[in-house]
């Protein structure tokens, strides 16, 4: 025996952790080891002394076990990039360097047997010759394995022990019901291009020819989801190839598809405008090949490729919440990137980042990349710097497989590896897949304008099916007589799709979301004439006082919150409620009814400006308490979460969040108002726009503080205007509220009320601690409701001006207006700017018949409120008072924001 057989008898995980020691601290291990791991260094190039050679030598160690060995972790590191994963031109030369001479090595040594061989998945001792072969064709084939960013050392052994196990010389063991499964499919994904292709010559369709091959892996995703427990899939992806999937994935009709393609279909006036074909979503429930039943959930999304990834993410936490008591392993969200949008677009990486938070973790996602090599027009080699469009992969230590798109087996074992790797640890995996695109970015664009090269190979390359088709003949593993079948009944079922042959719709049980949704009902006009009740019994809101000012006996608060108590329960003597108190008795009144509070963004728990504190700390251990536990056995849950410092992807996957259930309060407050510019891309497509596109209601609330208090141009405004502009057909709510006791109801109102609209609110700052901005608890109790617009109760004899405003700049005429004792002014607050309240506002008019109208604001003339309320008055019935014209929402300067704000309440008050 030879006295390195110590090495081939340990196991794997005992030499790494003898090698971790080793590195600490070389006389922690013994004389035989040192040495070994000393060879092992040498044979990497780390240790480069002669005496090494030697010494291993004299003690019966050969020295090129070594050498073999670092060639082995070369090729799990760097053997990705000599993998033969592009279906249409050679890789480039990436200097993997992975010949045996790089190590030392030579053709002399091919067939010398070494015991490193072990330790790459082979059995026994092999020669060098054997051991290279095996890494070519573990590491070299149709999948490129990269994986040695995960940092993990578990993660990595597991999927190192998977990848140097698999055999693809053996159709990686797949039986033959999974290929004549992947058939199939290919037969589907190009029934369906090539139907298109003849019925609808020429049309816009963003066909998925050339990464047909996507279609199985989708389909291997939900097969294995069954297999694995796996009880709900939700898919977001942009428009290419989106059609084929909801032919083929999700079994929409193609009667369904095309009455929407060709523009027969009858639109539904109930709900809006609609959107194009390939923006559409839908729900279905499958029956996978082993017999478990998946509901599968394709997210509508706008021509803003990865846009829909955040919602994606924020549906599937909603409905793990509601219907899986949060248990991850039970659904599983997929993602389907294009590379160049995968590289190019910053919210991936937003989104990425948000995979391992509290607040956001879904239980890692699987992220399908059809990688066709091209971004419109544009060379991978202009649309990124990485080597690979899946760079964003390495921030969370997510694997990645990159699969020949060509073929389909090496899909199906990606994908399968990926998902019980996902189901294993909870984490996010990539599936690169390549392919190509056979037609331009659209089926009207010739894309040889750009890449003449490129398409002269794809115009002769066969597709994936034919290719797989040929394959399967020439195994033997398809008799040609049932190979003849499956191409007749290829054939015909895209005759039976050309001659408008009626398809059985899946059947459809509706979940228990979906039938409260259904329960929703669409809002009129008229339901905006006043608000629902939404006061609360006082007792309910004594026993949410007493809770909110209290801590346990084993809490310790710091001193300034325990100051900050004290105050607010002085306060409640005195029956003043601030904000703070307000905004969290109606969190607190809404959970004590049974429904879940959710609440993120910057700083939340706290509050940007220190007033909410829903969240207290120990002072001694640190711990957190969540005030707004406890308030009774059966109240909903209260989840609050700091976010990272996102606004696209935070406010995007709370959006996905509030689709989940209407019977939950979702908030996502911004730090700053305008800070919501960051996002403009889901206040634009989603928030204000989802409804009349794809008839998805949402009851997202966002809270955007909001006021011109000097501080600049970055943190006055929250672009007010913006979401005015925006408005129609009911699609929203836009409030700037002054009290607290309105704000209660406000909040309250979101689920009062018997259908959803998102609700905009211009949050306040300096009111937070406004010494006039506070409210009795009576106007809290029952019998109480929001109030769109508040009259003035201090006005007497003839009122000779209205002066119309909204939010903040109340209390600064108010204060004008006492010092000045004008009686004859009536200061009006319009507390819903939209769907504006113009029969209480007619009615105020009429009240002081003969007044003259002014509207009072402290932004610039081009931008607050001022334009939305001229369109509902008469040329010339209203007078403006404000900044003037502005390309910035407010000047720098401290001393001149006080001249300013002083000019237009004189003004106003004069």
């Amino acid at each position: 025996m030879n006295n390195y057989s110590f090495i081939a008898n340990a196991h794997p995980s005992y030499i790494e952790s003898l090698y971790e020691r080793y590195q600490q601290n070389p006389d922690l291990v013994e004389e035989d080891w040192r040495a070994f791991f000393k060879g092992f260094e040498y044979g990497q190039g780390t240790n480069g002394h002669a005496e090494v050679s030697a010494k291993l030598a004299s003690s019966g160690i050969d020295p090129k076990e070594f050498q073999v060995l670092a060639m082995i972790n070369a090729y799990r590191y760097r053997g990705h990039l000599e993998s033969t994963t592009n279906p249409i031109r050679k890789r480039r030369d990436r200097k993997a360097l992975l010949a045996i001479e790089d190590y030392g090595l030579s053709e002399a040594d091919l067939d010398r047997v070494f015991h490193a061989a072990l330790e790459c998945g082979l059995e026994q001792p092999a020669t060098l010759r054997e051991i290279y072969a095996h890494l070519r064709r573990v590491y070299c084939s149709h999948i490129g394995f990269e994986f040695n960013h995960v940092q993990d050392r578990d993660k990595r052994r597991w999927l190192r022990t998977r990848i140097e196990s698999h055999h693809p010389e053996n159709d990686y063991n797949l039986p033959l019901e999974k290929k004549r499964r992947i058939l199939e499919k290919l037969n589907g994904a190009v029934v369906f291009e090539k139907f298109l292709h003849t019925k609808f010559v020429g049309q816009k369709r963003f066909s998925l020819e050339g990464g047909e091959s996507a279609i199985v892996g989708l389909d291997a995703i939900i097969n294995k989801s069954g297999e694995l427990g796996i009880k709900e899939v939700f898919i977001g992806m942009a428009h290419r190839g989106r059609l084929n999937v909801l032919a083929n994935i999700m079994r929409k009709t193609y009667e369904h598809i095309f009455t929407e393609f060709e523009g027969t279909a009858i639109p539904d006036q109930s709900f809006g405008d609609g959107d194009v074909k390939y923006h559409l979503g839908y729900s279905s429930q499958v029956m996978t090949p082993s017999g478990q039943e998946v509901q599968l959930e394709l997210v509508p999304n706008p021509s803003h490729l990865e846009a829909v990834n955040p919602v994606v993410e924020g549906f599937a936490r909603s409905k793990a919440d509601v219907l899986y008591k949060s248990d991850y392993d039970r659904m599983l969200p997929v993602l389907v990137h294009g590379d160049a949008a995968l590289a190019g677009q910053g919210i991936v990486y937003e989104t990425i980042q948000m995979s391992k938070l509290e607040g956001y973790a879904t239980g890692g996602t699987v992220h399908l990349v059809i990688n066709n090599q091209i971004g419109f027009t544009t060379d991978f080699d202009d649309a990124r710097s990485s080597t690979y469009s899946t760079g964003v992969a390495s921030v969370v230590h997510a694997p990645v497989f990159h699969v020949n798109g060509d073929d389909p087996e090496a899909l199906v074992f990606a994908v399968e590896m990926a998902m019980e790797y996902r189901q294993e640890f909870n984490e996010d995996v990539f599936i690169d897949m390549l392919c190509y695109r056979r037609h331009g970015h659209n089926e009207g664009d010739d894309p040889k304008f750009t890449q003449p090269e490129m398409y002269d190979i794809i115009v002769k390359h066969p597709n994936a099916r034919e290719i797989y088709l040929k394959e399967l003949i020439e195994r033997g593993h398809l008799q040609k007589k049932l190979a003849d079948e499956m191409e007749e009944h290829f054939w015909g079922t895209l005759q039976e799709r050309l001659d408008n042959i009626r398809q059985q719709p899946l059947p459809y049980t509706v979940q228990l979301p979906e039938q409260q949704w259904q329960a929703m009902k669409k809002p009129e006009p008229a339901d905006f004439d006043q608000s629902p009740i939404t006061g609360v019994d006082r007792a309910r809101l004594d026993a949410i006082t007493r809770h909110l000012l209290q801590t346990p006996e084993h809490f310790t608060p710091l001193s300034k919150a325990k100051r900050l108590l004290d105050d607010k329960k002085k306060m409640l003597e005195e029956n003043r409620l601030d904000w703070a108190m307000g905004e969290l008795m109606a969190y607190s009144s809404i959970l004590m009814e049974g429904k879940d509070v959710r609440m993120s963004g910057q700083d939340v728990k706290r509050g940007t400006f220190s007033h909410r504190h829903a969240v207290l700390y120990d002072a001694k251990t640190n711990q957190q308490l969540n005030r707004l536990d406890g308030l009774s056995a059966e109240q909903g849950k209260f989840r609050i979460f700091n976010s990272l410092l996102s606004e696209f992807g935070v406010m995007g996957f709370e959006y996905g969040y509030s689709l989940g259930t209407p019977h939950s309060l979702i908030i996502w407050e911004a730090q700053f108002g305008d800070f919501h510019n960051g996002a403009q891309t889901m206040v634009d497509q989603f928030l204000t726009a989802a409804e009349s596109k794809w008839n998805r209601m949402s009851g997202l609330t966002l809270l955007l503080p909001h006021g011109y208090e000097g501080q600049g141009p970055e943190h006055s405004s929250a672009r007010l205007e913006r979401f005015l502009q925006a408005c129609a057909d009911l699609n929203i709510i836009v409030a700037n509220v002054t009290t607290p006791a309105n704000f209660f109801h406000l909040l309250r109102r979101q689920l009062a009320w018997n259908f959803r609209k998102p609700l905009v609110v211009m949050s306040p700052k300096s009111l937070l601690r406004h010494p006039e901005c506070v409210s009795p608890i009576e106007e809290m109790e029952s019998g109480k409701r929001f109030q769109e617009v508040i009259d003035d109760p201090a006005t007497s004899g003839k009122v000779k001006r209205i002066v119309f405003c909204t939010g903040k700049i109340y209390y600064d005429l108010l204060k004008k207006k006492q010092e000045t004792k004008r009686q004859d002014i009536a200061v009006v607050r319009v507390e819903q700017l939209y769907p504006l309240p113009a029969k209480q506002l007619e009615a105020i008019v009429e009240k002081y018949a003969g007044a003259e109208l002014v509207w009072v604001q402290e932004e610039p003339a081009n931008m607050g409120a001022w334009t939305h309320i001229a369109l509902h008055f008469r040329p010339g019935q209203v007078r403006l008072i404000s900044r003037k014209a502005s390309a910035s929402p407010a000047t720098g300067f401290k001393k001149v924001h006080d001249q300013q704000q002083d000019a237009i309440v004189t003004q106003a008050m004069t």
